[in-house]
């Protein structure tokens, strides 16, 4: 008898669709289950957690993983890639390039914020980039499912790719939005974020999902447009630019 997701930790959102908040940093991943691939949306901070959640999602589908977005490169999104042998990832346009340039970055970002320095180094020298490159939007099959991947960046970095998923008929849609959006906490903005640019990629993900989309941030709670458009102008506020 199969694993629900319920009894797996993670949180059912739609028919075929879930996302579970990792351990440690809080960072969120998804799954969208199609006749003939299954996604999976972020991959976790290292080879453990990666190796976990490929195992919970065949012990939930009896399928494994088929394909792999990352939202943007931050180590608690990337690292846990290389558990899934031969799944084609997809990452907004330039981003395989700046994990390929900057490996030794990636590792000192997830040590200074106390990730395991060995199994880092084990994570970031088995990396695997995306081999797919989203330029604009791209219309993903899975089947009898369509989910569209949507350059949107950038924003929180300058790589941040959403991933629009439409549901049933009496099922709204949900946008997993990486961490251009954040509920458990104050958005970060790190030397790789672009803060003028942040409202405006928030304008775009509400322009893609709508007013009745759950959107699912990379940390926190699952949120509705009121909040995406609140938080919005806080950063326009916080960061001196226009919200629109």
């Amino acid at each position: 008898m199969r694993t629900t997701w319920e009894e797996a930790g993670w949180e059912r959102l739609a028919n075929g669709v879930a996302r579970r908040r990792l351990p440690g940093w809080d960072a969120t991943v998804g799954v969208v289950a199609g006749t003939t691939g299954v996604l999976l949306i972020d991959t976790g901070s290292g080879l453990r957690e990666g190796a976990e959640l490929r195992r919970q999602v065949r012990d939930v589908l009896g399928r494994e993983v088929t394909h792999i977005v990352l939202t943007h490169p931050h180590f608690d999104h990337v690292l846990g890639t290389a558990a899934f042998a031969g799944v084609t990832v997809f990452g907004a346009t330039g981003l395989g390039e700046l994990l390929r340039r900057e490996p030794e970055a990636l590792a000192g970002d997830a040590v200074r914020n106390g990730a395991d320095p060995e199994a880092t180094a084990v994570a970031v020298d088995t990396l695997v980039v995306p081999d797919h490159a989203v330029c604009g939007e791209r219309t993903l099959d899975l089947g009898d499912r369509r989910v569209l991947l949507a350059n949107i960046g950038p924003g929180h970095t300058a790589h941040d790719l959403a991933v629009c998923v439409r549901c049933g008929p009496d099922e709204p849609e949900v946008v997993f939005c990486g961490d251009l959006v954040e509920e458990s906490g104050e958005p970060q903005a790190g030397p790789d974020a672009l803060p003028a640019c942040w409202p405006a990629a928030l304008d775009r993900l509400l322009s893609l999902g709508g007013e009745d989309a759950r959107y699912v941030p990379g940390h926190g709670a699952v949120v509705d447009a009121r909040f995406v458009r609140a938080q919005r102008d806080e950063l326009a506020r916080r960061f001196g630019v226009s919200p629109h």
